[in-house]
């Protein structure tokens, strides 16, 4: 990603002015790591003032290991907060002495104590403020019907069910019973690891043939390999991750392929809400997705939770057979 030159051109014509936005999570963070740019990274949103005219602005703020930063700018605000789907503007920083700096253009930034502050030439331009989001759905409780699989009790509804001595399950698990069509609900954490590639990867395949992607994609944008994406399918309309370390929800209104005389008359489907907001509306899912464990078929077959070396972790899991 590259910074570009005209937005520069607009972007030191404004003004920035301190706006929360966004309700601060109400449940208990995660222990944050000791790497300090762990504190800096994450969400700062305010609002841009240019001729009397307010509009939101949000920043995602990218910890790229060893004092390295990307930061995005989305214009309205941020993905799924009005942004308003036109061009990001991408910056890059690093630590100075205690706060993290950025350079774009006219423009001056550091982050310190939370606080995105703005300057140009002039002097102070504005403030942006740390936000952290929830997902509507976090802590969804089963509904009427819905087989809960994981409730933090036990790993019993699992194949290779493992989980930590905090009660979240650990990748590499297979559901014992099976599924055909209905609404699954899973909270998942991805693990700050800024220096490894693969930045937190699994994956939650329905009936174990069609994967809803699990990555660190924060700040990063949609391919169907990234969080969200259905891999060797579609990419999301959008990337919804949250920073990592956030609990994250997906909530999947899946309907399986229809067989008849062992030839499939109908394709899989997915709608897909990512934190709340929808990524996938009604897509059609024509095949597996890579690395399927199971070939396509008519019979029902359980969900999987990918193992790929990552610690992510999950949480709170249940199925609504439809």
């Amino acid at each position: 990603m590259f910074i570009r030159a005209a937005r520069n051109v607009l972007i030191s014509t404004i003004i920035v002015s301190l706006q929360m936005g966004i309700v601060l999570a109400a449940e208990p963070r995660p222990a944050e790591p000791a790497d300090p740019d762990f504190a800096v990274q994450g969400e700062y949103q305010g609002e841009l003032v240019k001729l009397a005219a307010r509009k939101k602005i949000g920043v995602q703020v990218v910890a790229l290991g060893k004092g390295k930063f990307r930061a995005v700018t989305f214009f309205g605000g941020l993905p799924g907060d009005g942004w308003d789907k036109s061009e990001t503007l991408t910056s890059n920083g690093e630590t100075d002495k205690n706060n993290a700096t950025f350079a774009n253009g006219d423009l001056h930034i550091r982050i310190e104590n939370g606080t995105m502050i703005i300057e140009t030439e002039k002097g102070m331009a504005g403030q942006l403020k740390k936000v952290v989001r929830r997902s509507p759905t976090l802590e969804a409780k089963a509904p009427q019907g819905a087989v809960v699989l994981f409730d933090g009790k036990n790993a019993d509804q699992f194949e290779a069910g493992r989980i930590t001595e905090d009660g979240l399950l650990r990748p590499g698990a297979t559901s014992k019973q099976k599924f055909q069509s209905g609404t699954l609900h899973v909270e998942f954490q991805i693990p700050y690891a800024p220096l490894i590639p693969s930045r937190g990867n699994s994956g939650v395949y329905l009936q174990s043939r069609y994967e809803v992607q699990i990555l660190d994609s924060f700040g990063f944008k949609p391919h169907n390999h990234e969080c969200g994406g259905i891999p060797s399918v579609r990419e999301a309309d959008l990337i919804m991750s949250f920073p990592p370390q956030s609990w994250q929800t997906y909530d999947v209104e899946f309907t399986a392929a229809k067989f008849q005389d062992g030839k499939k008359t109908k394709p899989a489907r997915m709608t897909i809400r990512q934190n709340g907001v929808l990524i996938h509306d009604d897509v059609e899912v024509p095949h597996t997705t890579t690395s399927a464990p199971l070939m396509e078929g008519p019979e029902s077959a359980p969900l999987n939770f990918q193992e790929h070396g990552s610690e992510v972790r999950f949480r709170n899991i249940w199925f609504l057979p439809h």
